[in-house]
């Protein structure tokens, strides 16, 4: 099922990488919030709609030199909210990756 319809075909490919990674990263702090609240229904929805952006981007043909980076940001944010987190990364450590495509994509537009 896809969930962003309107971005799978084709919007989502006009925005920048900060742009798109900033969009994936606002899906992750919503997991990490309402896996907090201990929503883990809500947190579950907001990471398969992070999941699903972060597959477009990795399908973004500007991003072939970077493939290899955010195929494994996506299996190491599957490792973390979906398994055992064996490689020990932490809700904080997400929040910082992201963090940096917000504050470069405002930067970007100039906010």
């Amino acid at each position: 099922m896809i969930i962003h319809k309107e971005l799978a075909e084709g919007r989502w490919f006009k925005f920048s990488l900060c742009e798109q990674l900033a969009n994936v990263g606002t899906d992750i702090d919503r997991t990490i919030r309402w896996k907090a609240k201990g929503d883990m229904e809500q947190s579950k929805r907001a990471f398969e709609r992070a999941l699903e952006l972060l597959t477009l981007t990795i399908m973004d043909p500007k991003h072939r030199k970077r493939l290899k980076e955010l195929t494994r940001a996506r299996e190491l944010l599957i490792d973390h909210f979906v398994y055992d987190n064996q490689y020990k990364t932490t809700d904080e450590s997400w929040h910082n990756y992201f963090m940096y495509f917000s504050y470069r994509a405002a930067a970007q537009a100039g906010k």
